[in-house]
């Protein structure tokens, strides 16, 4: 296939999000824990803020619905950055890589008040051609509206773009819009998929 751009996601493939690297601490027992991020501060509810939600509502809103929570919702946004670990430091070379013969560029569900910390963090954002945040656009993945504001904007074909995720449902609506996808599971497995199609 013929190459000349690479969308990246962030969380899971560049860099390791995870609240329970905060939640641990306020935890005895994991059980609590999980039962906490499956049924309070759920992956749903952080979308919202995704979409464009201001973290001070999402917060007030599940802190009225869950007030018997509210001192462990608080902790969410008001300690979010121990919640971004690190970069993957396997993934990001790979960057690095593919930077020298190719257009790189990232779709991201991302909040547009936390972003600003993952790019002071991270030097190897700025190594993007381009970068498109669900939240300040206010649509999210798997949106096709948000994957054609990305090709439109910068003026990519999605039949010479390679698209990069983790989540399963990001990837098959990028395979409906015509981009390659390599559904993401660890940096070996994306550098044998891009080693096959003779990318690197």
């Amino acid at each position: 296939m013929k190459t000349e751009n690479i969308i990246f996601d962030f969380g899971g493939v560049l860099v390791d999000w995870n609240p329970r690297y905060l939640y641990k601490d306020y935890f005895k027992e994991d059980s609590e824990m999980e039962y906490f991020l499956k049924n309070i501060c759920t992956e749903e509810w952080n979308l919202e803020q995704d979409r464009g939600r201001a973290l001070a509502e999402g917060t007030t809103l599940l802190q009225n619905k869950f007030p018997e929570y509210k001192s462990l919702i608080q902790l969410f946004y008001d300690k979010w950055e121990v919640m971004l670990k690190s970069d993957i430091p396997e993934t990001v070379a790979l960057i690095y890589q593919l930077k020298q013969k190719y257009k790189i560029y990232g779709l991201t569900n991302w909040s547009s008040e936390t972003i600003s910390i993952a790019y002071k963090r991270f030097d190897f954002f700025k190594e993007f051609n381009g970068i498109v945040v669900s939240g300040e656009e206010k649509i999210i993945k798997p949106d096709k509206e948000i994957f054609h504001l990305l090709l439109n904007r910068y003026h990519l074909n999605a039949e010479d773009t390679i698209f990069i995720d983790d989540n399963i449902n990001n990837i098959e609506t990028a395979t409906e819009i015509g981009l390659y996808t390599i559904h993401f599971e660890s940096t070996s497995q994306l550098e044998a998929t891009l080693s096959s199609i003779n990318v690197i």
